[in-house]
């Protein structure tokens, strides 16, 4: 015969950490916790065949919060209507347009970052995307500090001034 207080308090804890990596919804955790309980409590005859109890806890309380899912989306399903239909397109067809307008300022500046000397290339990319310290720049490329920061200020200056000719707003 299973103690279902004892089972409960050792097990509580446990299965609510387990039920917060499926979901955030505390309320709806709790819920599908005691779920899983009131089931094993009315199926209590019937479980004389579980071999682990522990492993039987989380695989019904995954089922539950699987179930509880599924059981969301088809109200929500009912929900939609026209109007957001609609908003779903133009949202869409918004995230469409600005993905197009990137994709054409990324190859603008990858149009103008070619147009640099490889000095100010080597720079810029030492900084910018090996996220590189100016001291690590100098013993790289070989230079003082003060060369790295006017090497530094020239190419940004440079880019600014090909990125004025840019008439794509993102």
């Amino acid at each position: 015969m299973i103690n279902f207080t004892t089972l409960y308090d050792k097990h509580i804890d446990n299965l609510f950490a387990f039920g917060s990596r499926f979901s955030s919804d505390r309320e709806m955790i709790k819920d599908c916790i005691q779920d899983v309980f009131v089931k094993l409590y009315t199926k209590k005859d019937s479980l004389d065949s579980v071999e682990n109890i522990d492993s039987y806890l989380y695989a019904s309380l995954r089922n539950r919060i699987n179930d509880e899912y599924r059981r969301n989306v088809r109200l929500c399903d009912k929900e939609i209507n026209d109007v957001n239909m609609k908003k779903i397109a133009e949202a869409d067809a918004f995230a469409l347009e600005r993905q197009e307008r990137q994709q054409i300022l990324s190859a603008s500046i990858e149009q103008f970052f070619e147009k640099l000397s490889p000095r100010q290339q080597q720079i810029i990319n030492l900084y910018y995307i090996e996220q590189r310290k100016y001291d690590d720049i100098c013993q790289i490329m070989g230079i003082n500090y003060q060369s790295v920061r006017n090497l530094m200020h020239r190419s940004i200056m440079r880019l600014r001034s090909l990125a004025a000719t840019i008439d794509v707003a993102v």
